[in-house]
């Protein structure tokens, strides 16, 4: 079990602070796919794919004192800022080997993007078995309401083959 906890402790304490429950929910799936071994299992849900289990996990570690979350009113919604504390910094200091160690490349730059990226290249990463035009008709099907542009979709395409880079 802790092991998974692990993973997680250093995927916030490689990206410094994450600033959005989506945000996190985002990076750590794209990193699964991108062959990270998170444990998490996600579904697609309003946002893209969401994971139950890393909500769980991250709420574990808060209760824990490992994660630091600030929670913020902004005009009409709540954000979440998260972080690592002390103790979950020694928590992870203690721990036998690094479970990730080229992970932090990944999640930096996928923490540089904006939640709505993100929503993007997660939503077409799970449905990455579709030919490109294909997962493109998807895409503007499932996110119609985000009226991604032509151009988001030609950068989020170019972006995941970027990731393959960092990883």
């Amino acid at each position: 079990m802790m092991k998974d906890h692990a993973k997680l402790m250093q995927a916030f304490f490689v990206s410094g602070e994450i600033v959005g429950r989506k945000k996190l929910q985002k990076m750590i799936y794209i990193a699964k796919k991108l062959s990270f071994p998170f444990q998490e299992k996600y579904q697609f849900h309003f946002f893209g794919p969401y994971s139950e289990e890393l909500t769980l996990r991250v709420e574990e570690l808060c209760n824990m004192g490992f994660i630091n979350e600030i929670k913020e009113k902004k005009s009409g919604y709540t954000q979440y800022r998260y972080s690592i504390t002390e103790d979950g910094q020694a928590f992870l200091n203690a721990q036998a080997a690094n479970p990730m160690p080229e992970v932090e490349g990944c999640l930096k730059d996928l923490n540089t993007q904006s939640s709505r990226f993100l929503e993007l290249v997660s939503t077409m990463l799970y449905f990455e078995g579709l030919d490109e035009q294909e997962l493109i008709e998807k895409v503007q099907k499932v996110k119609s309401k985000q009226n991604y542009t032509s151009e988001e979709i030609v950068q989020a395409l170019s972006y995941i083959k970027h990731l393959s880079t960092v990883s």
